[in-house]
Parts: C-alpha cells; structure tokens; sequence
C-alpha cells in the first residue's frame, strides 16, 4: 500500500524550536502543493483545542499540532495528536487518548502505560501516512533520553516507523550547541541516527562567520550536515509551546497582566496580544505585579481550586480586590471569580470564589468540549464596546456556572450558538467561558482599534523565513 513521505523535528531539548519549525515546514510543504499532515505521539501540554473526534463528537488535541494542521491547509483532527498528557500536578497528568479523556489510563504509572499507548499512536500514524503526500512529524524532548529509550515511542519508535528523515534543531542561544548536537546524535540508537539527515542551529545572534569551523566540524564527526542558521526571530507570531513568554510589560501603550498561576491552561490565546501594537503584556505572580496595570486577566487553569488557593498564598485576592481597572476571567479565571466552586465528583476541589462575579460553579465528571459561534450583549462600562460583536470560540471544562441564587443577577455579558448564557458583567468585572476571542479580528477590532494579523500571515512568514535560511534544496531533498 502507497504511503507518504516523514519528515520529522527531533530537538536536543524541550524548547529547541521543534513546533515552530514543525508548523514552517507544514505550511512550506503544502505550499508545493503537496497534501500535508502533522503529526505528534504524544504531547504534554495544557495548551488544547476542541477539534472533530472520531465518533461524530468533539475532541481535544495539543494546541501546536492544531496550528500545524492550520498552517498545511487542514482541518485539525484527533489523530494528528493521538495522545495528549495535560498536567495536574508534578506528578499526574489527566491522560486523553484521540480526543477523549481515558481516566484509567490516567492512574497508570508512566512505563506501564506506554505500552498501551504506544499501538494507539502508531495506528494514527501509519493511517496519516497513507492518506498524505507527507507528514510532517514533532518529536517531545529529546531523542536521547536513554533511561526512557526501551519505551520511547514518541521519538524512536514513531522515526522507525514512519521511516521519517530527521533534522535536529537546537537552541544557540541557549550555549553549547555543538556539545547539544553531538552529544545528542551519539546517544540515539543507531538505526535512528542514520535517519538524521541535517542539524539546525536556531535562534542565532550575531555574525554567522564566527561559527566557522563548528559545522564542518561537527560533520566530520557525525557525518550530517548543518542544513540551516535560523537567526533569533522573536516576532514569528506563534505562541510559546513550553511556558510563559515575558516576564514584565516594558515601555509605552496599555498594560495587560495575566495572573501565572501554576496550573495555567491556554496561555496561547494571548500571542495575538503579545504582538499587538500598543499592548504590553506581562506575566503575575505577586501584587506588586499588578501595579499599574489597565488589564487583568485570570486565564483558565487545570487545577482551579489548587490554583485559587496559590492566588490567596500570594495575596493577589487582595490586590485584585483593590485594582480599579478591568478584569477579565476566561474559564478557570471566570470560576475563581465567582462566590464558590462546588465539587461533590472529586474533579477538582471546592473553594469559596473571589466574590466578584455573583455566580456559582459546580464541577461535572464530564468533560464539555465544544466549538461555538458567539455573540456579545448589551455591556456597560467599560467593556460597552464589545457589544453586539460576533466572534468564534472554544470550550473546554468540567465546570458548569450559574447566577448565585440569593444574590442579584450579574448582566448576561456573552452567549453560545445556541443562546446559552457563557458570560457575565458586574461592572469592571467580565468573566466567559469562550477561549480564543483575542485570536477573532472582530473582538481585537473592538477592544483595541485594530485587528491584528492574521494566522495565514503568520504561516506564510514562517515558510518564508525557512526557505531563505535553509540550504537551497534541502527541503525538497528531505522527502528523497
């Protein structure tokens, strides 16, 4: 049976650049005309979206292999992310398994459960492979963790069988990229190593003369060429696979801070604002952090009651109690909001909320997922400009919220296709359930004056960027 070509991103660390370079070689690939697919075994991130599942439902997959998908001109399903790992403590993770959370799965030491994932991977795998011309494939971490190697089907097992050819791309900047490269290389099996066909060194300050002789050294020693000295691109448009992007807002324009509580979940939603003119964002973990801030943002959490009570160690309740500015809670940040979170199934946890929302959350065993168009309401001050805007959106919670039934109603602020009530207002306050607004040109438009650029620009910059800066021919050489 026919099968596409692999290409696949192997990195010398996590943070290596493996999913923005995944997502430029997507949209490079499809650009040829070539019907492309990402691919990634298992990723472990609290960054998701809702997507096609395979029953007819919906389903959730890490959010790199989503633009990925975007980025080769398809349309994101669960088999480009066939396992997706979303952190709820540093010791357990909530375990979805093509779309769909697997709670037995969940409970399973890591090596046991491997074993059981591993076929589910492949399966999803070798079916992309017969249906594209190519795919392109994201490693996790590094290839060389040989304490991990025997069940290591995120990185060797899905090279051997996809029989994928590799790059291996390490951050420069980082220091000791030629010990990263070679140490790297030397510690893969063999039979993998063969299959490395180029190095990448990514995020390159200064002058690429001084490299001289590293590369050719460094061939000489593994036999695989340096393919590519990507510069340090900080402005590329896509969000940050592995973490908080900035630390403090520096210069002119409104000041958006977004509260870091440990579990955060779907920071990614905020690149459009990171790359918005006249918009400085910032990161919260202690009051002072707040001062002088026009915005604050509560995103949402994996762990709300947990990261609710991180909030109160660190006094923020108190700050945001006194902030006079606006503050907005997406998700887990609209229940903290609210007077209490109910939890009777061990979901989550139970807390008493913030007080600043009069609404009431209490937690379901399932899990909503769900695109949805979405419309604002009639607000007040100082969200009015949101009104009557229409915008897409995704959902994604165990948490169901209701007005508090002996408090005065807040203002239904935003509603679902179906006219369901997904927000409310009181006063400077504003708290939804939709993920993605600041990704919609409408809202952007509204709140800001401007729409931002588009993710097919962003796409388009990335391939751009790849084609110069990789050795002529090397791309197309990848699906020999």
């Amino acid at each position: 049976m026919s099968r596409g070509k692999a290409v696949m991103v192997l990195g010398t660390t996590s943070g290596a650049g493996k999913s923005w370079l995944a997502t430029a070689l997507c949209r490079w690939y499809a650009r040829q005309g070539l019907k492309v697919a990402p691919f990634k075994a298992q990723n472990m991130s609290n960054n998701a979206r809702v997507v096609p599942g395979l029953n007819g439902g919906a389903g959730e997959i890490g959010s790199a292999q989503y633009f990925q998908a975007l980025a080769a001109r398809r349309l994101p399903e669960v088999r480009m992310n066939p396992v997706l790992l979303k952190p709820e403590a540093d010791t357990q993770s909530q375990v979805v398994v093509l779309g769909e959370v697997d709670a037995q799965l969940s409970r399973m030491p890591w090596r046991e459960r491997s074993v059981l994932l591993k076929p589910r991977a492949r399966a999803a795998l070798l079916e992309l492979l017969r249906e594209n011309d190519v795919v392109v494939i994201e490693g996790a971490g590094s290839p060389a963790e040989i304490n991990l190697a025997p069940s290591d089907y995120v990185n060797l097992g899905t090279a051997r069988d996809a029989r994928a050819a590799c790059l291996l791309v390490t951050d420069i900047d980082r220091g000791g990229a030629f010990a990263h490269l070679y140490g790297t290389h030397q510690l893969m099996p063999e039979d993998v190593r063969r299959q490395v066909r180029g190095f990448v060194l990514n995020r390159f300050r200064g002058d690429a003369g001084l490299l001289a002789p590293g590369p050719e050294q460094l061939q000489q020693l593994t036999g695989v060429p340096t393919l590519a000295t990507l510069p340090m691109w900080r402005g590329h448009g896509l969000p940050e696979e592995d973490g908080v992007f900035d630390s403090a807002a520096t210069g002119a324009g409104l000041h958006v801070a977004v509260i870091a509580y440990p579990r955060l979940s779907n920071l990614d939603e905020f690149q459009p604002l990171r790359q918005l003119p006249g918009v400085r964002l910032s990161w919260a973990r202690e009051p002072r952090d707040l001062a002088g801030a026009d915005w604050v943002i509560l995103p949402g959490s994996k762990a709300t009651a947990a990261d609710l009570a991180w909030l109160r160690a660190q006094k923020l309740d108190a700050a945001l109690n006194h902030h006079r500015g606006r503050i907005l809670g997406i998700c887990g940040g609209l229940q903290m909001l609210g007077e209490a979170l109910i939890d009777t199934h061990g979901v989550d946890g139970n807390a008493p909320g913030l007080g600043l929302l009069p609404l009431v959350t209490v937690f379901e065993p399932d899990k909503l997922l769900r695109n949805t168009a979405l419309r604002f309401e009639a607000l007040e001050a100082p969200w009015a400009e949101l009104a009557g805007t229409q915008a897409e959106g995704y959902e994604i919670r165990h948490g169901r919220t209701q007005p508090h039934p002996g408090l005065p109603p807040p203002r239904v602020a935003l509603r679902n296709a179906a006219g369901e009530a997904i927000g409310w207002q009181a006063g400077r306050v504003l708290g939804v359930y939709a993920h993605g607004l600041f990704e919609q040109p409408a809202v952007l438009q509204a709140l800001f004056g401007q729409p931002g650029r588009s993710l097919d620009q962003v796409f388009d910059g990335l391939a751009d960027f790849i084609d110069l800066h990789f050795q002529p021919g090397a791309l197309a050489g990848l699906l020999d």
